[in-house]
């Protein structure tokens, strides 16, 4: 087996897997209805007998929390607008809930002119609690806003948005729900207050909850599939994905009980997520609300709130970009969600390199050609073995070629001839097998860093190249198929051709032709791929053939002929 072919054959394989998932995801029917999951509106659930945690004692509900409502109803509630230095976001009266977040330092995937929304009616995407116990408000009550000081001034570090519901009256408890917003921090802060002015003692719970339907993102790419759903992570069970239809199933399996952990909805490049304090005890649950709408959360038991006595729960909300470095630093594993699968062990050394490289240069294109460098001098000798290996096949190719024509009714004598030139020339066929084989992986892992890094989202390199995440489009669409065209992907297209042409041609015709087409489907392959993406191969296939190049010429002269 020549090494060219490999390469391309692995390559090539890993990108039709990538296709065919992207096509299953794409192809799948809507999921099928099922029995919605709610409660009237002015009723709280009831909670049945808790279990307890051995950490700390306190009551862990076994119950999911309350049913989401559907995305109309909460449409009409009175909505507060809030803004500050990342958001504007927009806050309901009913249920007193995120649902409106706009990042104003990310622009819209599809229309550059506008911001990001992150939680937004399209998706029925919003970040909701309420709590749960007889007569105690939850996502579903009517909270009352405040009509000023919704804005974060110039000079000010934190605002705070403070929200008040009542239980029924007669009870005599009253609740507050307050946001904290905080100057250059993605993380919200959310506190409920009870006060229990009544005559008996209350044991609420406090549930956190992601609502959101099962579509992908804006500017999601059939040809690129990236994960969008809920993910747990706790310190016994570590991260879990969850899939929307393994939920509408009742397949979905994930961490139920701890003292520890949070819950989040990822989608490419952001993530929101609820996360309760360290060394608390918590249930996690997933539901299907109904017909394409989901909910994970979190439910967290108060301590006993005596008549008389109040009570407080503090959790966190983070809602923007997956930057790996400050995810780390808001909670244990939260920057997992940047996710590399199992080459992770790889490619989270591959994103530290390359971002300290970005810190060096000041641009991520630059960022990514001095990371492709670098990895080409890592691997150079495991290189250079394989195109020396494709070089002499190179030259051998017109005697493999006459042997299959003098022997081809002979498959036995055929190989035992080629085997003898072989020898003759010593040359192993599969000499750079081994070294292909190593860098694979490694390719892999780049091809997910690029892919998953939201730093490069809007990140410019040269000239047209303005936005190293989107596909190269200066050339505008393609018909009928509805492709943007640019020249860094024909110039990748170009050099792997070239590419091709160094390396040995292969004796079969068939398989000959099937090389020569490789980086026409190639290149129309990476006409949708990010140009940091793009710019990653060519830059690679540029140093490739200049390797290629200089061993054809040290091998040519060092006497191996192809008479």
């Amino acid at each position: 087996m020549d090494n060219q072919r490999l390469i391309l054959l692995l390559v090539f394989s890993f990108s039709l897997i990538m296709l065919w998932d992207a096509w299953v995801k794409q192809g799948q029917p809507p999921l099928a209805p099922g029995t919605t999951q709610s409660t009237p509106a002015a009723v709280a659930p009831a909670l049945p007998a808790g279990s307890t945690v051995p950490t700390s004692g306190l009551p862990v509900p076994t119950a999911a929390a309350a049913a989401v409502p559907g995305t109309p109803a909460t449409a009409t509630g009175a909505r507060a607008s809030v803004k500050t230095d990342l958001f504007s976001a927009d806050i309901s009266a009913l249920g007193g809930d995120v649902v409106r977040l706009e990042l104003l330092r990310h622009r819209a995937t599809e229309n550059a002119k506008n911001n990001f929304v992150l939680f937004e009616d399209k998706h029925a995407y919003a970040a909701q609690s309420g709590l749960i116990g007889a007569n105690l408000p939850n996502h579903r009550s009517t909270w009352t806003l405040p009509a000023t000081g919704l804005e974060l001034k110039d000079g000010q570090d934190e605002l705070r948005i403070r929200l008040e519901a009542s239980g029924d009256g007669a009870s005599g408890i009253k609740v507050a729900k307050t946001y904290v917003f905080r100057r250059g921090s993605y993380l919200i802060g959310v506190e409920h207050e009870i006060v229990n002015a009544g005559a008996a003692a209350v044991t609420p719970s406090v549930y956190f909850q992601l609502s959101r339907n099962g579509q992908a993102p804006e500017g999601a790419n059939a040809m690129m599939s990236t994960f969008t759903g809920p993910a747990f992570y706790t310190e016994a069970e570590k991260y879990q994905k969850l899939d929307f239809a393994d939920i509408a199933k009742g397949k979905a399996k994930h961490a139920t009980q701890a003292d520890n952990g949070w819950v989040a909805m990822i989608q490419h490049y952001f993530v929101s997520a609820w996360l309760p304090g360290a060394k608390a005890p918590r249930e996690f649950f997933t539901r299907k609300l109904g017909d394409d709408l989901f909910a994970a959360g979190v439910i967290v038991p108060m301590a006993v709130i005596a008549p008389g006595a109040s009570g407080k729960l503090e959790t966190s909300l983070y809602a923007g970009p997956q930057e790996q470095d400050k995810l780390a630093k808001v909670a244990p594993g939260l920057d997992l969600v940047v996710d590399y699968g199992w080459l992770t062990v790889i490619a989270a050394p591959l994103f530290w390199v390359l971002e300290t490289i970005y810190k060096i240069l000041g641009n991520w294109g630059w960022a990514i050609i001095g990371l492709t460098v670098m990895l080409k001098l890592i691997f150079f000798p495991l290189s250079a073995a394989s195109y020396k290996s494709m070089a002499k096949m190179r030259l051998l190719t017109p005697k493999l070629v006459k042997l299959k024509e003098t022997y081809g009714d002979d498959r036995q004598r055929m190989n035992q001839e080629m085997m003898a030139l072989y020898k003759k020339e010593k040359v192993n066929p599969l000499g750079g097998c081994l070294p292909i084989l190593v860098q694979i992986p490694v390719f892999i892992a780049l091809y997910w860093v690029l892919l998953g890094t939201v730093e490069m989202r809007g990140a410019p390199w040269i000239l047209w190249i303005t936005d190293l995440s989107a596909a190269d489009s200066l050339f505008g669409t393609l018909p009928l198929i509805n492709i943007t065209v640019g020249p860094l992907p024909l110039l990748m297209g170009a050099t792997m051709f070239i590419q091709t042409k160094l390396n040995p041609t292969p004796p079969d015709p068939m398989q000959a032709k099937i090389m020569l087409w490789m980086p026409i489907i190639f290149t129309f392959m990476f006409l949708a791929f990010p140009a940091g993406l793009v710019l990653y191969w060519t830059v690679n296939n540029v140093l490739s053939i200049a390797q290629q190049w200089q061993v054809n010429r040290m091998i040519e002269a060092s006497g191996l002929k192809s008479h």
